[in-house]
């Protein structure tokens, strides 16, 4: 991959960077302004049930969402970490070429579509 392509996914996987980094502040931020009772689901028993199974809901929802952040996170810092080593692009089960549209897809693709589906398969 050349030099002008390398540097435009730079771009593109730094601006992603920005916003995840943004996104997993805001719901940590968000998490630390909770009570204890918010962590674990308990509500003063005179409110409804309703309203603690929302907060539970709500609870496990941003954890959920944060960890998946975390995780797109570690993948764009991986890339980012390959662009300097200069295997950026390159599949890291088959060591061939990722198909750019893969990259434009999903930037921070460390696999080709056809490993990535053995991956998947194994863990059916």
């Amino acid at each position: 991959m050349n030099k002008k392509k390398l540097t435009a996914f730079q771009k593109i996987l730094l601006q992603e960077k920005d916003v995840l980094e943004k996104q997993y502040r805001d719901l940590e931020e968000g998490n630390l302004h909770n009570s204890q009772s918010d962590f674990s689901g308990e509500m003063p028993f005179e409110e409804e049930y309703a309203a603690s199974g929302t907060t539970t809901f709500e609870r496990e929802r941003d954890l959920s969402l944060s960890e998946n952040v975390k995780d797109i996170l570690k993948r764009v810092n991986e890339a980012l970490d390959r662009i300097d080593s200069g295997t950026f692009g390159v599949c890291e089960m088959c060591s061939q070429p990722i198909p750019e549209e893969r990259l434009k897809a999903l930037p921070y693709a460390n696999l080709c579509i056809t490993c990535k589906q053995k991956e998947e398969k194994a863990f059916r």
